[in-house]
């Protein structure tokens, strides 16, 4: 004889809760001070916060009440994800007929009784198709917890693969080879010519100058990036690689890592030509680029770089962009185009886990369509 251990609302929680952690990739989220409640969350799911109550509400004041404090949980994740809007799915497993359900801004509340009506919504179908065909709906008692625990553990296991894959500490290659590649190029400019503060010298080894782009010497918007004007310039440039570059290479790989550093550098070196015709050089396009690439990678890993991203990144960039408006002879211009091509082009290529197809798509089409523009203004515009 096979006693059922579970009631009909602990069957929908488990079904609910393994279909949304294993086929929607939605994580617990640890909310202190309720019980009889699970909140699940994924960034980037059509909802980004589930929350799924088995409480017994009776009466429309206890349902209001419970509102207020959904709201209230929901603003502290907003505040802790820097997000300006957090859709959330309030599913009711336990409310009384005679509460009427209300339509709230950002919050949708559904209500169900059994597994069936979950299945019938044709609403919850449209933004998740699956779950006709993968919420668990034929098992019961003892063979349900044995499902629910060995799927839900085999996701856990797969999850810290993924994460430990990103986060744990790698043999960084490329980092050390970019300053390697700077250093030999700055001493070369003394042996092989005046200096690297004289014009003649900075434009023989590839320096960046519009006119000579211009005339089909294109190659000069990634020679460029590895030239420097004077001693002070190459060191706090390639101290900033040595910060910021170990630890975007290990997050990102070595060969999507170089991508960003040249492919932001081209776009900081086009959109210099643009908007001035002075003579420019340096790795500070590229090395924002990186840091526009981190603060993509971190603001979709924000549960665990929030912090970094609130108190370091952000800041760093704001004030290094601020310097650049307020210090003579620096090319923001290159800066801003080194951020704004990072951002873009680590989007288009994809980070473990988190982006999806439509999201690499639209990160190329924005790309391009930057290029083209950028080459447009410099190739036609200001010919």
């Amino acid at each position: 004889m096979q006693f059922n251990i579970l009631n009909k609302n602990d069957e929908m929680v488990m079904s609910l809760v393994h279909y949304f952690i294993t086929e929607e990739n939605y994580t617990p989220i640890v909310v202190k001070g309720v019980k009889d409640e699970i909140w699940l969350e994924n960034l980037d799911g059509p909802y980004r916060i589930i929350r799924i109550n088995f409480n017994y509400i009776h009466n429309d004041e206890q349902y209001k009440f419970d509102i207020f404090k959904t709201k209230r949980v929901v603003k502290q994740i907003k505040k802790k994800t820097m997000s300006f809007n957090v859709n959330t799915l309030n599913i009711f497993l336990n409310l009384n007929e005679g509460v009427h359900i209300l339509e709230e801004k950002n919050l949708a509340n559904v209500k169900y009784t059994d597994i069936n009506e979950i299945l019938k919504d044709k609403n919850i179908e449209t933004v998740f198709p699956n779950i006709k065909n993968k919420l668990i709906k034929d098992k019961e008692g003892i063979d349900l917890i044995v499902n629910v625990t060995n799927d839900i553990n085999a996701k856990t296991v797969e999850d810290n693969k993924l994460f430990t894959k990103i986060f744990e500490p790698k043999k960084i290659i490329v980092t050390p080879l970019l300053i390697a590649l700077s250093v030999i190029v700055f001493i070369s400019m003394y042996i092989w010519g005046n200096g690297s503060q004289n014009v003649v010298t900075l434009l023989m080894f590839g320096a960046n100058l519009r006119v000579l782009v211009q005339e089909g010497e294109v190659w000069r918007l990634i020679s460029s990036i590895f030239l420097h004007i004077g001693i002070a310039h190459l060191i706090v440039n390639m101290y900033s690689l040595y910060i910021i570059g170990r630890q975007l290479e290990g997050f990102l790989g070595k060969w999507k890592f170089l991508i960003v550093y040249l492919g932001s550098g081209v776009v900081g070196s086009l959109l210099s030509v643009v908007v001035h015709s002075n003579i420019s050089a340096g790795a500070s396009g590229a090395i924002f680029g990186l840091l526009g690439s981190l603060l993509y990678f971190g603001y979709h890993y924000r549960l665990y770089l929030g912090a970094v991203l609130k108190t370091q990144i952000i800041p760093v960039i704001v004030l290094n962009l601020l310097i650049g408006f307020l210090v003579p002879g620096i090319d923001n211009f290159a800066h801003i185009g080194g951020l704004v091509g990072g951002y873009l082009i680590t989007m288009a290529l994809g980070i473990p886990g988190r982006v999806r197809k439509s999201e690499r798509i639209n990160g190329i089409i924005v790309l391009v369509l930057l290029l083209l523009f950028l080459n447009y203004m410099l190739f036609g515009y200001l010919r």
